[in-house]
């Protein structure tokens, strides 16, 4: 089973991928840096707390573990 650390570490590593990601489509799509990055930054907020309560939720399932 993973720590809370180690799975606030992966979720901070993932956004940060995932920032970046939203960040290029959004400035893309909008031609706004502004724009781009509000969206990017809203997106990687609801990721985040996303990931963390999904992880920390099937840390706490034993099904399919030996």
């Amino acid at each position: 089973m993973d720590t809370g650390q180690r799975t606030v570490i992966k979720a901070v590593l993932w956004n940060v991928i995932g920032l970046s990601m939203m960040a290029f489509i959004g400035i893309l799509f909008t031609g706004s840096i502004a724009i781009g990055g509000t969206i990017a930054l809203a997106n990687t907020l609801i990721g985040f707390l996303s990931y963390l309560i999904y992880e920390r939720v099937w840390a706490r399932i034993s099904w399919g573990r030996r």
